[in-house]
Protein backbone atom coordinates (compact mmCIF):
# COMPACT_ATOMS: atom_id res chain seq x y z
CA UNK A 1 0.00 0.00 0.00
CA UNK A 2 2.92 2.52 -0.26
CA UNK A 3 2.90 2.91 -3.53
CA UNK A 4 -0.63 3.96 -3.23
CA UNK A 5 -0.21 5.84 -0.08
CA UNK A 6 2.58 7.98 -1.65
CA UNK A 7 0.21 8.74 -4.31
CA UNK A 8 -2.70 9.54 -2.29
CA UNK A 9 -0.61 12.14 0.18
CA UNK A 10 0.90 13.87 -2.94
CA UNK A 11 -3.14 14.32 -3.75
CA UNK A 12 -3.45 15.72 -0.40
CA UNK A 13 -0.74 18.21 0.09
CA UNK A 14 -1.94 20.13 -3.43
CA UNK A 15 -5.41 19.99 -2.25
CA UNK A 16 -4.69 21.54 1.05
CA UNK A 17 -2.20 23.87 -0.79
CA UNK A 18 -4.47 24.72 -3.44
CA UNK A 19 -7.70 25.33 -0.89
CA UNK A 20 -4.91 27.54 1.49
CA UNK A 21 -4.90 30.37 -1.60
CA UNK A 22 -9.04 30.66 -1.74
CA UNK A 23 -10.43 34.33 -1.97
CA UNK A 24 -11.36 35.46 0.17
CA UNK A 25 -10.16 33.84 2.92
CA UNK A 26 -13.57 34.18 4.58
CA UNK A 27 -14.67 31.13 2.73
CA UNK A 28 -11.07 28.78 3.79
CA UNK A 29 -13.39 27.11 6.76
CA UNK A 30 -16.33 26.28 4.05
CA UNK A 31 -14.04 24.93 0.93
CA UNK A 32 -12.03 22.86 3.70
CA UNK A 33 -15.11 21.40 5.71
CA UNK A 34 -16.05 20.69 1.52
CA UNK A 35 -13.01 18.97 0.46
CA UNK A 36 -10.84 17.73 3.59
CA UNK A 37 -13.32 15.90 5.49
CA UNK A 38 -12.73 12.63 3.69
CA UNK A 39 -13.90 10.78 0.95
CA UNK A 40 -12.08 7.95 -0.99
CA UNK A 41 -10.23 10.33 -3.60
CA UNK A 42 -11.23 8.05 -6.31
CA UNK A 43 -11.22 9.88 -8.95
CA UNK A 44 -8.29 11.71 -8.42
CA UNK A 45 -6.14 8.68 -8.32
CA UNK A 46 -7.86 7.34 -11.22
CA UNK A 47 -6.06 10.49 -12.86
CA UNK A 48 -2.82 9.60 -11.56
CA UNK A 49 -2.15 6.19 -12.13
CA UNK A 50 -3.46 6.44 -15.77
CA UNK A 51 -0.98 8.86 -16.03
CA UNK A 52 1.82 6.65 -14.77
CA UNK A 53 0.35 3.56 -16.60
CA UNK A 54 1.25 5.13 -19.56
CA UNK A 55 4.83 6.24 -19.08
CA UNK A 56 4.06 9.86 -17.64
CA UNK A 57 5.45 11.69 -14.96
CA UNK A 58 2.41 12.14 -12.71
CA UNK A 59 4.23 14.79 -11.44
CA UNK A 60 4.34 14.57 -7.48
CA UNK A 61 5.82 17.09 -6.42
CA UNK A 62 3.24 19.25 -8.15
CA UNK A 63 3.30 21.66 -11.20
CA UNK A 64 1.61 23.09 -13.87
CA UNK A 65 -0.40 20.64 -16.54
CA UNK A 66 1.04 17.62 -14.26
CA UNK A 67 -1.56 14.93 -13.49
CA UNK A 68 -1.86 15.44 -9.97
CA UNK A 69 -2.61 19.35 -10.80
CA UNK A 70 -5.45 17.57 -12.88
CA UNK A 71 -6.60 15.01 -10.24
CA UNK A 72 -6.72 17.71 -7.66
CA UNK A 73 -8.76 19.57 -10.03
CA UNK A 74 -11.06 16.67 -10.97
CA UNK A 75 -11.74 15.99 -7.09
CA UNK A 76 -12.59 19.64 -6.46
CA UNK A 77 -15.58 19.54 -9.27
CA UNK A 78 -16.74 16.26 -7.73
CA UNK A 79 -16.27 18.18 -4.56
CA UNK A 80 -18.46 20.95 -5.75
CA UNK A 81 -21.29 19.06 -7.45
CA UNK A 82 -21.91 17.09 -4.09
CA UNK A 83 -22.31 20.22 -2.38
CA UNK A 84 -25.60 20.93 -5.00
CA UNK A 85 -26.40 17.02 -4.57
CA UNK A 86 -26.77 17.56 -0.85
CA UNK A 87 -29.22 20.70 -1.12
CA UNK A 88 -31.51 19.96 -3.79
CA UNK A 89 -31.52 16.09 -1.83
CA UNK A 90 -31.99 18.22 1.22
CA UNK A 91 -29.31 15.52 2.94
CA UNK A 92 -27.84 16.51 6.67
CA UNK A 93 -24.64 14.40 6.07
CA UNK A 94 -21.87 14.13 3.64
CA UNK A 95 -18.73 11.39 4.45
CA UNK A 96 -20.43 11.06 7.93
CA UNK A 97 -20.22 14.53 8.59
CA UNK A 98 -22.55 17.98 8.78
CA UNK A 99 -23.45 18.79 5.14
CA UNK A 100 -22.14 22.13 4.11
CA UNK A 101 -25.72 23.73 3.88
CA UNK A 102 -26.72 22.30 7.21
CA UNK A 103 -23.46 23.69 8.71
CA UNK A 104 -23.02 26.83 7.24
CA UNK A 105 -26.63 28.02 5.42
CA UNK A 106 -27.74 27.32 1.83
CA UNK A 107 -26.59 30.91 0.12
CA UNK A 108 -22.78 30.29 1.46
CA UNK A 109 -22.43 26.37 0.22
CA UNK A 110 -23.57 28.19 -3.28
CA UNK A 111 -20.80 30.08 -2.93
CA UNK A 112 -18.24 27.52 -1.86
CA UNK A 113 -19.53 25.54 -4.62
CA UNK A 114 -18.55 28.00 -7.11
CA UNK A 115 -15.21 28.69 -5.22
CA UNK A 116 -14.13 25.12 -5.53
CA UNK A 117 -14.98 24.83 -9.06
CA UNK A 118 -13.00 28.61 -9.86
CA UNK A 119 -10.07 26.79 -8.06
CA UNK A 120 -10.51 23.53 -10.46
CA UNK A 121 -10.85 25.17 -13.47
CA UNK A 122 -7.05 26.98 -12.37
CA UNK A 123 -5.73 23.89 -12.33
CA UNK A 124 -7.01 22.80 -15.64
CA UNK A 125 -5.95 26.04 -17.54
CA UNK A 126 -2.27 25.00 -18.31
CA UNK A 127 -4.00 22.36 -20.67
CA UNK A 128 -6.81 22.92 -23.59
CA UNK A 129 -7.39 19.40 -23.69
CA UNK A 130 -7.82 18.90 -20.41
CA UNK A 131 -10.26 22.01 -20.40
CA UNK A 132 -11.89 20.85 -22.80
CA UNK A 133 -12.11 17.01 -21.19
CA UNK A 134 -13.30 18.21 -17.98
CA UNK A 135 -16.14 20.89 -19.77
CA UNK A 136 -17.18 18.12 -21.27
CA UNK A 137 -17.76 15.89 -18.20
CA UNK A 138 -19.85 19.19 -16.88
CA UNK A 139 -21.92 19.51 -19.54
CA UNK A 140 -22.97 15.56 -18.90
CA UNK A 141 -22.69 15.96 -15.49
CA UNK A 142 -25.65 19.04 -15.55
CA UNK A 143 -27.51 17.33 -18.01
CA UNK A 144 -27.67 14.20 -15.68
CA UNK A 145 -28.54 16.12 -12.84
CA UNK A 146 -31.02 17.84 -14.94
CA UNK A 147 -32.47 14.51 -15.89
CA UNK A 148 -32.91 13.04 -12.39
CA UNK A 149 -34.97 16.00 -11.79
CA UNK A 150 -37.17 16.60 -14.57
CA UNK A 151 -36.93 13.60 -17.19
CA UNK A 152 -36.59 11.25 -14.66
CA UNK A 153 -35.43 7.58 -16.97
CA UNK A 154 -38.23 5.04 -17.14
CA UNK A 155 -36.76 1.65 -18.05
CA UNK A 156 -33.02 0.32 -17.92
CA UNK A 157 -31.63 1.70 -20.89
CA UNK A 158 -32.38 5.26 -19.56
CA UNK A 159 -31.12 4.54 -16.45
CA UNK A 160 -27.51 3.59 -18.18
CA UNK A 161 -27.45 6.82 -19.83
CA UNK A 162 -27.86 8.66 -16.71
CA UNK A 163 -25.31 6.99 -14.97
CA UNK A 164 -23.00 7.86 -17.68
CA UNK A 165 -23.78 11.40 -17.36
CA UNK A 166 -24.23 11.93 -13.66
CA UNK A 167 -21.27 9.93 -12.81
CA UNK A 168 -19.47 8.25 -15.70
CA UNK A 169 -18.50 11.39 -17.45
CA UNK A 170 -16.65 12.59 -14.47
CA UNK A 171 -14.79 9.49 -14.24
CA UNK A 172 -13.59 9.61 -17.33
CA UNK A 173 -12.60 13.18 -17.26
CA UNK A 174 -10.38 11.91 -14.51
CA UNK A 175 -8.72 9.18 -16.94
CA UNK A 176 -8.84 11.27 -19.84
CA UNK A 177 -6.74 14.01 -18.01
CA UNK A 178 -4.12 11.26 -16.62
CA UNK A 179 -3.71 10.31 -20.20
CA UNK A 180 -2.82 14.02 -21.38
CA UNK A 181 -0.69 14.34 -18.67
CA UNK A 182 1.79 11.52 -20.41
CA UNK A 183 1.10 12.56 -23.56
CA UNK A 184 -0.57 9.78 -24.89
CA UNK A 185 -2.20 9.65 -28.51
CA UNK A 186 -6.05 10.17 -29.25
CA UNK A 187 -6.67 6.16 -29.32
CA UNK A 188 -5.17 5.68 -25.85
CA UNK A 189 -7.16 8.74 -24.25
CA UNK A 190 -10.63 7.34 -25.60
CA UNK A 191 -9.59 3.42 -24.67
CA UNK A 192 -8.67 5.40 -20.69
CA UNK A 193 -11.87 7.35 -20.98
CA UNK A 194 -13.95 4.09 -21.49
CA UNK A 195 -12.74 1.97 -18.58
CA UNK A 196 -13.32 4.96 -16.24
CA UNK A 197 -16.54 6.09 -17.65
CA UNK A 198 -17.54 2.35 -17.27
CA UNK A 199 -16.10 1.56 -13.35
CA UNK A 200 -18.19 4.92 -12.81
CA UNK A 201 -21.38 3.87 -14.00
CA UNK A 202 -20.17 0.47 -12.04
CA UNK A 203 -19.62 2.73 -8.76
CA UNK A 204 -22.91 4.89 -9.42
CA UNK A 205 -25.13 1.01 -10.06
CA UNK A 206 -23.16 -0.01 -6.20
CA UNK A 207 -24.21 3.18 -5.01
CA UNK A 208 -27.60 2.22 -5.98
CA UNK A 209 -27.66 -1.03 -4.31
CA UNK A 210 -25.85 0.35 -1.14
CA UNK A 211 -28.58 2.31 -0.79
CA UNK A 212 -31.02 -0.50 -0.30
CA UNK A 213 -28.78 -2.86 1.41
CA UNK A 214 -26.27 -0.93 3.67
CA UNK A 215 -26.02 0.04 6.97
CA UNK A 216 -26.20 3.26 7.32
CA UNK A 217 -23.46 4.03 10.31
CA UNK A 218 -21.43 1.72 8.30
CA UNK A 219 -22.16 4.04 4.88
CA UNK A 220 -21.67 7.06 6.81
CA UNK A 221 -24.71 8.30 5.44
CA UNK A 222 -28.39 7.71 5.11
CA UNK A 223 -29.83 4.89 3.36
CA UNK A 224 -33.45 4.59 1.98
CA UNK A 225 -33.19 7.76 0.37
CA UNK A 226 -33.48 6.78 -3.28
CA UNK A 227 -36.99 6.11 -2.50
CA UNK A 228 -38.00 8.24 0.25
CA UNK A 229 -37.00 10.85 -2.27
CA UNK A 230 -37.91 9.12 -5.58
CA UNK A 231 -34.53 9.43 -7.18
CA UNK A 232 -34.10 7.29 -10.14
CA UNK A 233 -32.11 4.35 -8.83
CA UNK A 234 -31.54 1.42 -10.92
CA UNK A 235 -33.47 -0.60 -8.14
CA UNK A 236 -36.17 2.01 -8.44
CA UNK A 237 -36.31 2.23 -12.20
CA UNK A 238 -36.37 -1.22 -12.87
CA UNK A 239 -37.70 -4.71 -11.58
CA UNK A 240 -34.25 -5.71 -10.74
CA UNK A 241 -33.27 -6.70 -7.21
CA UNK A 242 -30.15 -5.63 -5.75
CA UNK A 243 -28.72 -8.83 -6.69
CA UNK A 244 -29.57 -8.42 -10.03
CA UNK A 245 -28.54 -4.39 -10.11
CA UNK A 246 -25.45 -5.97 -9.47
CA UNK A 247 -24.68 -8.18 -11.88
CA UNK A 248 -25.12 -4.99 -14.18
CA UNK A 249 -22.44 -3.38 -12.15
CA UNK A 250 -20.13 -6.05 -12.59
CA UNK A 251 -20.74 -6.25 -16.26
CA UNK A 252 -19.87 -2.63 -17.08
CA UNK A 253 -16.39 -3.70 -14.48
CA UNK A 254 -15.65 -6.35 -16.93
CA UNK A 255 -16.34 -3.68 -19.90
CA UNK A 256 -14.01 -1.57 -18.22
CA UNK A 257 -11.25 -3.98 -17.77
CA UNK A 258 -11.66 -4.88 -21.43
CA UNK A 259 -11.23 -1.40 -22.58
CA UNK A 260 -8.02 -0.92 -20.85
CA UNK A 261 -6.32 -4.05 -21.53
CA UNK A 262 -6.76 -2.53 -25.62
CA UNK A 263 -3.85 0.08 -24.51
CA UNK A 264 -0.44 -0.04 -24.58
CA UNK A 265 0.58 -0.52 -20.88
CA UNK A 266 4.39 0.83 -19.75
CA UNK A 267 3.92 0.76 -16.18
CA UNK A 268 2.03 -1.94 -15.87
CA UNK A 269 2.38 -1.71 -11.79
CA UNK A 270 0.20 1.63 -11.97
CA UNK A 271 -2.34 -0.46 -14.34
CA UNK A 272 -3.09 -2.99 -12.00
CA UNK A 273 -4.01 -1.03 -9.45
CA UNK A 274 -6.55 0.94 -12.40
CA UNK A 275 -7.63 -3.19 -12.97
CA UNK A 276 -8.21 -3.61 -8.58
CA UNK A 277 -10.59 -0.70 -9.02
CA UNK A 278 -12.82 -1.77 -11.58
CA UNK A 279 -13.25 -4.97 -9.37
CA UNK A 280 -13.40 -3.07 -5.66
CA UNK A 281 -16.44 -0.94 -6.94
CA UNK A 282 -18.85 -3.58 -7.25
CA UNK A 283 -18.17 -5.33 -4.03
CA UNK A 284 -17.33 -2.21 -1.97
CA UNK A 285 -19.42 -1.68 1.24
CA UNK A 286 -19.18 2.05 1.77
Amino acid sequence: MEYLDRRRSAVEERLESTLGRVEPPALADQVRHVSLSGGKRVRPMVTVLSCEALGGDPGLEGGAGSAVDFAVGVELVHNASLVVDDIIDEADLRRGATATHVEYGHSTAILTSNSLLGEAFALFSADDAAMRSVSDAMVDLGMGEASELVAQPSDEAEYMQLARRKTGSLFRAAAECGAIAADADRYTREAFGEYAERVGVAFQIRDDVLDETADPEELGKPTGQDQDMQRPSIVQVTELTPAEANERAIRESDRALKAIQSADIVEPRAAEYLQDLAEFVVVRER
